[in-house]
């Protein structure tokens, strides 16, 4: 990038920002054809059930209904959901419609019809006979028990992730390094503790939706809120079973997602019917629906093992996790692994680790991704062993931190290996203790009035992009006038990326910010974007920017030093014009000869993917008082100090650590 910016690092206002606040943003609903037939789920009553019967015919005979399908209508080509690189680590475990019932809220039946009235009305009508089975529905006891979620022959896993549909195992496996055991039998104090972390639901102000069409070419066109739309096209063609050559995703303006929408919750089903019948369609979640059968946070109970020396020097981490997948495999595997990857390595100091996980089905709604995809999860835990440890030697917690924390050129094992080349974990600390005043408040004060207050701390760390699998891709096009178009196959989910990667090329360039129109996604024409997820975007589609304005530069110098008659390694741009010397042209006037009588294409598309996945850090700090006699807590303060590198728009980056 260029030595003088004029964009990264600066807080320019978003690209929408003012069309959202007019509300003229469109969102998936707002652009469905009038005619859509509109699509709703008849849903189970039972945890665990085989369909027997269902009877459709008095549904049938409501006027305005076009279709009712079942699982007969569908093809038995088992999929996931889950919006992964290919191939995916979570196992193919689902039908769009089952015979078997797998939790309150699965999908029996789809019900497409003209008008609301009269599909609700004929999901009363629908009659089911259910064989209602015993559920698992105690994560503890799922692993190996008698009663399978899974005992279909069909399902399948493409990764060695260590799943096993007849042991109830979506994913299983061990990590380590030293002898662990050895190790902490030697420790002067052992932190032993399990931690439970409830499933958490998410609640976007868009809820799930799409809607599906044929265009005139028999393709179906699948219209989504979602975060992964390259996904979402080869998810659907696996589901429907035909060639994903039949389908183009295109993603409009998105109402928030968190990782939710990183898994396909909505699109088959419309999808179904559109193919079934030739005619568009589409579903909108309730408010209740996306609560009841989308895509939470899995449910984790994580026993930690942390032993230290009588000085507090951590010798020791023994991690084991156990994690609720539910009724299906969505994200799984590679969520569970976060609990121990993004968190153990938070520390440098251990002379061993080992880090075991079980994944395992029950008959409750399946899991996903969201915020902090595991790592939420991993280290809640650890950061509590910590502070108890602390406790335990009657240290401050931000002690305690300070001599085990891991600093810029540490090898990390548990961190897949990767070396700590960007850290500043350790200003990070001093930075909270600083805006927290927390000398003066440590370890508590009696406020006089029967409450205390007191203060903690706990640090975090993430990636950016799952190394060696994400994608990020851009094309860059120069237009006639000298203005630039750049198609984005990331989705911005409100967090804005098409602003800071516009603000990115913009540097790059040497031009406006106002000359750079970035445009969303559309499988057809967008590059191929492996989806916003795991931090991923600003850092891997964001170098796919620098790749493609480089390579366009290098264009526009080689038609420009054309137009003077000199070679191109006499010429040099500025971001306005190719000069040589005392010889200039405009880049307008390169981008006019681009499109006559020119045969050197003034477009570009460049890919990135990177094999570390450089980790951003927090500490965060909270300020609580406590009422002795009832034991209410009241939040006084909060903390939050980030190292993510360079904020290329602070402003933004400042709203998401908020977040």
């Amino acid at each position: 990038m260029e030595a003088k910016n004029r964009y990264v690092g600066m807080s320019v206002i978003k690209k929408d920002a003012k069309a959202l606040l007019a509300g003229k943003p469109l969102y998936t609903d707002d652009i469905a054809p009038k005619d859509c037939l509109i699509v709703k789920l008849l849903r189970s009553p039972h945890a665990h059930a085989l369909i027997e019967e269902i009877d459709l015919s008095r549904a049938l005979k409501v006027e305005g209904i076009e279709t009712i399908l079942t699982y007969q209508d569908c093809s038995q080509k088992r999929f996931t959901m889950a919006g992964q690189t290919y191939p995916e680590p979570s196992p193919y475990d689902r039908l769009i419609l089952d015979q078997r019932v797998r939790f309150v809220g699965d999908a029996v039946a789809i019900v497409a019809g003209e008008t609301e009235e009269a599909v609700d009305k004929a999901l009363r009508l629908i009659k089911v006979k259910y064989q209602v089975l015993e559920p698992v529905l105690d994560f503890h006891t799922a692993k190996d028990n008698p009663i399978l979620v899974h005992p279909e022959d069909s399902w399948k896993s493409l990764c060695p992730v260590g799943a096993d549909n007849k042991r109830n195992l979506c994913a299983s496996a061990q990590d380590s390094n030293g002898d662990v055991d050895a190790i902490l039998a030697d420790c002067a104090h052992v932190i032993d503790r399990t931690y439970h972390v409830k499933a958490n639901q998410q609640a976007m102000m868009e809820t799930f939706r799409t809607f599906t069409s044929m265009d005139a070419y028999g393709r179906l066109n699948v219209t989504s809120s979602t975060q992964i739309p390259f996904h979402v096209r080869r998810i659907v063609a696996h589901a429907l079973d035909i060639p994903k050559s039949k389908v183009r995703v295109l993603k409009p303006r998105i109402g928030g997602g968190f990782g939710a929408k990183q898994t396909v919750v909505t699109e088959v089903y419309p999808a179904l019917v559109t193919w079934k019948t030739g005619k568009p369609a589409k579903l909108v979640y309730t408010r209740y629906e996306s609560q009841i059968a989308s895509s939470p946070r899995h449910e984790m109970e994580v026993h930690v093992r942390l032993g230290a020396d009588e000085n507090g020097i951590f010798q020791a981490i023994d991690l084991y996790t156990l994690s609720n997948t539910g009724a299906f495999g969505e994200h799984g595997p590679t969520t569970v692994g976060l609990s121990g990857h993004k968190s153990i390595p938070i520390y440098s100091t251990p002379k061993a680790y080992r880090f075991c996980y079980d994944v395992v089905y029950t008959n409750t709604m399946s899991a996903g991704a969201y915020r902090g995809y595991g790592a939420t999860q991993g280290v809640f835990a650890l950061e509590s062993a910590v502070n108890e440890l602390a406790r335990e030697l009657q240290m401050d917690p931000t002690v305690i931190r300070e001599k085990n924390m891991v600093h810029e050129g540490d090898l990390m094992p548990a961190y897949y290996g990767e070396t700590a080349n960007s850290c500043a974990l350790d200003r990070c600390m001093a930075r909270a203790k600083e805006l927290m005043h927390w000398d003066e408040k440590y370890p508590c004060r009696d406020m006089g009035n029967g409450k205390v207050r007191s203060v903690g701390v706990a640090m975090c760390m993430q990636g950016s992009s799952i190394s060696g699998v994400d994608v990020g891709s851009i094309t860059l096009k120069l237009n006639d006038d000298g203005f630039y178009t750049m198609m984005i196959g990331a989705s911005d989910m409100g967090t804005g990326c098409d602003t800071t990667l516009a603000q990115i090329a913009a540097d790059v360039l040497g031009c406006d910010l106002e000359n750079i129109v970035s445009h969303g996604v559309d499988t057809d024409v967008s590059p191929y974007d492996s989806g916003s997820y795991a931090s991923a975007t600003t850092y891997a589609t964001g170098n796919a920017v620098i790749n493609a304005c480089n390579e366009l530069k290098k264009r526009i110098i080689r038609l420009g030093a054309e137009m003077l008659g000199v070679s191109p390694e006499e010429a040099d741009f500025d971001g306005k014009k190719v000069y040589a010397g005392e010889k200039e042209v405009s880049l307008q006037e390169i981008a006019y000869k681009g499109t006559c009588g020119n045969t050197l294409e003034m477009q570009v598309t460049a890919s990135y993917s990177s094999q570390i996945s450089p980790p951003p850090y927090m500490v965060g700090a909270a300020e609580v008082e406590v009422d002795k006699e009832t034991g209410n807590i009241d939040l006084i303060d909060y903390v939050a100090v980030v190292d993510c590198g360079t904020p290329i728009n602070p402003n933004l980056a400042r709203v998401q650590t908020e977040g």
